[in-house]
């Protein structure tokens, strides 16, 4: 990821990151914004607190996962629980993956559940990603990531084989199974040229067993990506370049 820009105007010039700046230039008093983790989610966010301590808006921030409230605790931002609300204004999230439909591949961090829910609730989902993570096909870089119940591993893994899904299960540095916030594990699988997302997806949304999975083909709306030299372009729904 590229490091934030520096302008040049002057000896004592702030350090501005231009890709943190566009994702939260639409924030206003009264929002409520669901925040995400990873490099560029936390730099957004960062953003995000220095305009709430400059402007003195009032906002209400929701995590995709709990790492993602302590951050935003940190920051001095107010943290509520998102098991109150019906939607939300905005979402400002990564990910690992993303193609030239908006589709994309997430939860390297394993918070995929929540992740989904709140791409949902939002009125507006917006993700931020360096254009390295810009691909032809989903799946040419990452694994995809699929949430279970451990109680069915063994069945749950050979119904994926079905379709040609299979991997490992994720285990920490330790060696010791991962598990997400919610006690479950993560299989990570290989897409190959032969998968097609939308079918994948179909599939594991009806499999029996599978929780959630890193498929995201219809939550962004607007997907902001930095090059190497700090400029920020813009992929939409309206307008995909």
């Amino acid at each position: 990821m590229a490091e934030p820009t520096t302008s040049k105007a002057g000896p004592e010039a702030p350090v501005r990151d231009a890709l943190a700046e566009a994702a939260v230039a639409g924030v206003a008093s009264g929002m409520t914004i669901g925040i995400g983790m990873g490099r560029a989610p936390s730099r957004a966010l960062a953003a995000l607190a220095a305009r709430v301590r400059d402007e003195k808006l009032d906002v209400v921030c929701f995590g995709t996962s709990t790492a993602a409230d302590a951050q935003a605790l940190d920051l001095g931002l107010k943290v509520e629980s998102f098991s109150g609300q019906t939607s939300l204004d905005v979402l400002f999230d990564g990910a690992d993956e993303v193609d030239g439909h908006l589709r994309m591949l997430k939860g390297q961090h394993g918070a995929i559940a929540r992740q989904r829910i709140l791409a949902h609730a939002a009125r507006r989902a917006v993700y931020l990603v360096n254009e390295s993570k810009i691909v032809q096909r989903l799946g040419t870089r990452n694994t995809l990531p699929i949430c279970i119940f451990e109680f069915g591993l063994t069945w749950i893994r050979e119904e994926l084989r079905k379709i040609g899904l299979s991997g490992v299960v994720r285990r920490t540095l330790e060696g010791q199974p991962f598990r997400t916030e919610h006690s479950h594990l993560v299989l990570d699988v290989s897409l190959s040229e032969q998968h097609r997302p939308d079918e994948v997806a179909t599939f594991l949304d009806r499999c029996v067993g599978v929780i959630e999975h890193g498929l995201f083909l219809t939550e962004a709306h607007e997907v902001l990506v930095e090059s190497a030299d700090g400029r920020v372009r813009r992929m939409s729904r309206d307008r995909v370049v």
